[in-house]
Parts: structure tokens; sequence; C-alpha cells
């Protein structure tokens, strides 16, 4: 295992500086000065040329990319162009909020979606497989932002019982796990857990479906062991599918959480990112991304060693 693990590391390191390779050259190729956000309307060209040569955009994209990816390595993300604070400061606040919204919608997306697979999968058929099934259907159908919109409308606007934006009382930018920013996660952890509850509840479906219907279930019960025993050997065969599909799932909420984060003013990468786009803030872009990229990735190398460890029937060739 430990040999594995190994190997999965050395394929990891050329997909962590290709992901680095692509971020830097997708925020350097995009339009636009990222100096106009700070400099004056009247700012004169020794001014300009001053400030590029200070954040480093006077050299060749080579040049650049080679000190960016020093400092990287180091530690450094860079100081950002419109707060002049330290990147890396500013995208570690984010990443723990975002982290915690996306780790409790993952957990309700996980809660509900196993339920209802699991449900549809032993009722195949039945009105219980139609109802958990269009539930499913819904919940990746359904526009997240939009239902955030909604959600805000009814619970905040209209009956006032929870509050619509923000992470904590009086704009609080961190949150903390007391009753009070409790309140605060609610609607966008059950807005951004729509999509994985339907995702986990597919899957969940087809797996226990398929495993129901193979022979060594039909074995087990002609054995005479009890539906508990058969639903302990169900569950552990679902496991390693349906925890990689949970893995990734978080993955996708901690990187694409910018439209929920915005909706309701999360202080998360989401919202960070957003700020960075508008503010062409060329080091806290490349900074955000960055890190989600490499979380990412990490994430992916954490899944594929459980569900190896899950699952002997895995080849760790």
């Amino acid at each position: 295992m430990l040999l594995y693990i190994l190997k999965r590391l050395l394929y990891v390191t050329p997909v962590a500086f290709g992901v680095s390779v692509v971020c830097f050259a997708l925020v350097h190729l995009a339009p636009g000065d990222p100096l106009s956000a700070v400099l004056p309307a009247d700012a004169t060209q020794a001014t300009i040329d001053e400030m590029r040569a200070a954040y480093g955009f006077d050299k060749p994209l080579p040049v650049q990319y080679a000190i960016w990816l020093w400092h990287v390595l180091q530690g450094d993300l860079g100081t950002s162009i419109a707060t002049g604070r330290p990147v890396l400061g500013e995208v570690a606040r984010a990443v723990v909020n975002s982290l915690i919204l996306a780790s409790v919608a993952t957990l309700i997306g996980f809660t509900f979606g196993t339920l209802f697979g699991f449900v549809a999968g032993y009722h195949r058929n039945s009105i219980l497989d139609r109802a958990a099934s269009a539930l499913s259907v819904f919940g990746v159908s359904v526009p997240h932002y939009w239902l955030g919109m909604v959600l805000v409308i009814i619970f905040s606007a209209t009956l006032g019982w929870l509050p619509p934006t923000g992470a904590g009382p009086d704009g609080s930018g961190n949150w903390r796990p007391d009753f009070e920013h409790l309140r605060y996660i609610i609607l966008p952890a059950i807005t951004m857990s729509v999509i994985p509850t339907g995702i986990i509840a597919r899957t969940v479906r087809a797996l226990v479906a398929d495993i129901l219907a193979q022979d060594f279930v039909e074995a087990l019960r002609a054995k005479g062991m009890n539906e508990w025993g058969v639903f302990k050997h169900v569950v552990r065969n679902a496991a390693p599918t349906a925890l990689a599909i949970m893995g990734l799932q978080l993955g996708y909420l901690l990187g694409g959480s910018i439209l929920i984060e915005t909706v309701f003013a999360w202080p998360g990468t989401g919202f960070l990112l957003n700020a960075a786009i508008f503010q062409r803030d060329l080091p806290l872009l490349q900074g955000s991304i960055l890190v989600l990229a490499m979380f990412f990735v990490g994430l992916n190398l954490i899944v594929d060693v459980m569900q190896t460890a899950l699952d002997p029937r895995i080849e760790r060739a």
C-alpha cells in the first residue's frame, strides 16, 4: 500500500506542474490591464512603468512564470494589487470559509443522496423509485443560484426566519460553530447541497440495483441470511464508489461555488474570485485558482487511496 501511495504521489507531480502552467497562462492571456484598478486615469507613463516593474509585469511571460513559480514553492503567492495585503492570507481565510460551507453541503448531499439512492434501488420501478428519481433529476437540473435567490425570498425576505447574506452577525468574515453563526450557513449549504444530492442519489441507486441483481446476493439469502446482513454486504460493495463520488463533489463545490457565494455574500473563495475578476487583481486571481486546483488534485489523490484501501478488487500495480 505504501508503494502504491508513493507511485500516486509521483504521478501527481507533473499534474501539479501542468496546473500551475495553465493557471498562470489563462490569467495572463485574459484581456485588460491589471494595474488599471489601482492607477488613476491621469497617471503618467513613468508611474505606470514604475508600477509594472514593481509587480514584475515588465518582464517576458516565461520569466514572470519562473519567478512566480519560485515564490509559490516558497509559500509566497504575491501581494494583492487591490488591497496591498499578502495573497496567501486572503486566500487562506477564504478557503477555510469555503471548506466549511462545502463540507456541510457535501454532508447534507451525501446523507440525503444515499438515502434516496438506497430507497430507489431497493424499490425499483415503484412509486418510491420514481419519486426519488424525480427528486434526483430536479437536484441535478435546477440552477442552484436561482434556487438560492428563491430561498432568500421565502425564508429571509418573506418569513424572516434566516439571514440572507454573510457568514455571521455584524458582517463577520469568519464563521464560527455557534448558534448565531449556524443560522447564516443554513441557506447557502442547502442550496449548494442540491446538486450533489441528485448526483449521489442517481449513482447509489444504480449501484444498489446492480448489486442486488448479482448472484452472491441470492446466495446469501439462500443460506438464510436476514435482510440486515444482506444490506450490510450491499453497503460494503457500494461504499467505495459512493465515497469517491462524495470526494469529487466536495472538490467541485469548493471550486465551483462562485455563484452561490456571490448570491449569499459568503466570504469564501468563490466570493474572492468574483472580486478578483472584476478588480483584475492578477496575483489574487492566480493564487486563488492555484490553491483551489491543488486542493482538487490532493483531494483526488486522497479519494483514490481511500477507494483502493476500501475495495481490494482495485488493482494497485
